[in-house]
């Protein structure tokens, strides 16, 4: 059986790798990966000290929803569904106060976590949790963004933060990203993608994935042209129906194996580009990694939440904190399911079984 906390730490050590060979040419951008790499090498042994003391497994990965508007109507958009995101004018889902934020950043530096996607809503509406967030420096907060609010102000607090990082999220290209995002954001985010490459700054995009556009956001010429733009993350993120009229789009087993294949090419073909993918093939890494085995999802009211695409919650790490939080009866179900096995025929375990996870929070 494979060991999830080496297997994780070792990615992370590859991402790291990969990270520093991509900046060499970018001094600056050199010296803060050298110096997360020895910050991640610490803690790796706090995540150790943590599960021999207490016997929690501390994941390296958090995904923090800190913002509840948009600008942006996306189709098919997960988080309007679940009712965390809505329009700047429109009456917002209640979310922790900044400084609860930085308390919840804190705790994750101390316990060994090394990354915290930040995402929404739009997050770069809330530039006062954002600036809390920087100041936390052991930690690497990916920002998806939908790029379009990035302008001088965020260039600078982008250049003051180096482990602030923006991910721009796309769907291809301009004609799949404007039906999906509406007219003009694919423009609006190749702008934002070319300011920060002006300023030499580390930037990545999010790309959904689904049955009918793998193939079309893994060919090379694409890949080419985001690189020549200067992107160095891809992060493909496999589409989670918005309900059932859309489960077409939904991976099966067989799309989960050859997009497998194909992000390995790639990663042969594009060494100066890193590849992420979410949630990848869970079957090679024994089963799902929700519910803390390798990540949470916190809401925007602090709500602790196996994934983004399963909402369920019986804790809240403001008033718990994250250790009590791994520790909930809701997640230890769900690891405990998962180990017994949960079948599925797409990349999401959970959103395949969320009625049983429904069950399991009302036991």
């Amino acid at each position: 059986m494979i060991d999830i906390g080496s297997y994780m730490a070792e990615s992370i050590r590859n991402i790291m790798r990969s990270a520093y060979l991509n900046v060499l040419t970018n001094p600056r951008e050199a010296r803060f990966v050298a110096r997360m790499q020895r910050t991640f090498g610490s803690s790796e042994r706090r995540r150790k000290s943590v599960r021999e003391a207490d016997g929690v497994d501390i994941p390296p990965f958090l995904i923090a929803s800190i913002a509840t508007a948009c600008n942006l109507q996306c189709k098919g958009c997960y988080a309007r569904k679940n009712g965390i995101a809505a329009d700047p004018d429109a009456p917002q889902k209640a979310t922790l106060s900044p400084d609860q934020w930085r308390s919840i950043f804190d705790e994750a530096a101390q316990l060994g976590i090394n990354f915290c996607l930040l995402a929404g809503g739009e997050p770069l509406t809330r530039r006062d949790i954002l600036e809390q967030a920087a100041a936390v420096k052991d930690i690497i907060f990916p920002i998806f963004t939908n790029g379009t609010m990035i302008g001088v102000q965020y260039l600078d607090f982008f250049k003051r933060n180096l482990n602030m990082v923006p991910v721009i999220s796309l769907e291809g290209d301009a004609s799949a990203t404007d039906n999906r995002r509406g007219k003009g954001v694919y423009l609006r985010a190749l702008t934002s993608m070319q300011m920060l490459e002006k300023e030499k700054l580390f930037f990545g995009t999010s790309i959904t994935v689904t049955t009918e556009n793998y193939h079309a956001v893994t060919d090379s010429a694409y890949l080419r042209q985001l690189r020549d733009m200067g992107c160095r993350l891809v992060f493909y993120v496999e589409y989670v129906p918005f309900d059932e009229s859309t489960s077409h789009l939904a991976f099966g087993d067989e799309h989960v194996a050859e997009m497998e294949q194909l992000v390995e090419l790639r990663r042969e073909d594009f060494p100066d580009i890193i590849f992420l993918s979410f949630p990848g093939d869970e079957k090679a890494l024994d089963g799902c990694l929700a519910a803390g085995r390798g990540f949470f999802h916190i809401g925007p009211d602090g709500a602790a939440e196996p994934c983004p695409f399963s909402p369920f919650s019986d804790s809240n790490v403001a008033s718990l904190g994250l250790l009590k939080a791994l520790q909930s009866p809701l997640f230890q179900r769900i690891r405990n399911a998962r180990a017994l096995g949960w079948e599925h025929t797409g990349g999401c375990t959970l959103y395949e079984h969320r009625d049983e996870v429904e069950a399991m929070l009302k036991q």
